[in-house]
């Protein structure tokens, strides 16, 4: 998989994709991910990617320029770029829940534009008609946090990225239950104890536990989930 992420701000992303199971995709060569700086493709010597809304109102917007020329360079420079499936990370648009983090891990190629501020310039939405998706109805000052917390949930889907290839089978939201209580070593700590039956070896009563724990657990955090089908 390729990743492109276009953002006024790449250095938000470089720890975040430098460590733990994104480093390791990357070194492994499952995926790809590549920051665009919007201030590259800028023409002043300020290097300006946002300017004052028409209309007046408070906040700033990014300008259509910079977008469309980073867009512009992608396309010569990333081969089946045009089948990409490009993002716009704004509250305004469908919630991103796991059955699509799996629907996108199957994907080739991934684009994220990240608003910043007040957001961008309409015209770019016009133009290029990305998938407008929201990690949750709340605003960000941005949407590189956004644009990372998908690219996380999405990559470690794509099969060798974790150790396990059933890690990801059991994460909550995986099926209509939430995940069930782990534990580990040491088997006593101040006084609490981990389960005798996560013990006793025995795999059917062990896995016959863990569905009934999950079921409790989402009944009593999430009982909306036991409602849908």
């Amino acid at each position: 998989m390729r990743i492109d992420i276009l953002t006024p701000f790449p250095k938000i992303f470089e720890g975040f994709f430098g460590e733990s199971i994104l480093k390791k995709a990357q070194e492994k060569g499952i995926v790809t991910i590549e920051i665009w700086d919007l201030r590259d493709f800028t023409e002043d010597k300020h290097k300006t990617v946002d300017d004052y809304p028409y209309g007046g109102g408070p906040g700033m917007i990014l300008k259509p320029e910079p977008i469309f020329r980073a867009m512009d360079a992608l396309k010569k420079k990333v081969k089946g770029r045009n089948k990409s499936r490009l993002f716009f990370m704004t509250p305004q648009g469908e919630c991103f829940t796991q059955m699509k983090a799996r629907e996108l891990s199957q994907e080739k190629y991934l684009t994220f534009i990240c608003g910043h501020y007040r957001g961008v310039d309409e015209r770019v939405v016009e133009a290029f008609h990305p998938e407008e998706i929201s990690v949750g109805d709340y605003v960000l000052t941005g949407g590189e946090l956004a644009a990372a917390v998908m690219v996380d949930a999405i990559i470690r889907l794509i099969p060798g990225v974790l150790g396990d290839s059933d890690s990801a089978e059991g994460d909550s939201f995986s099926s209509k239950f939430l995940d069930h209580p782990h534990y580990t070593r040491p088997e006593e700590f101040r006084g609490m104890r981990v389960p005798e039956i996560l013990l006793s070896g025995h795999h059917a009563k062990i896995n016959s536990w863990r569905k009934e724990k999950a079921f409790e657990r989402t009944q009593k955090k999430r009982p909306d989930l036991l409602n849908k089908n």
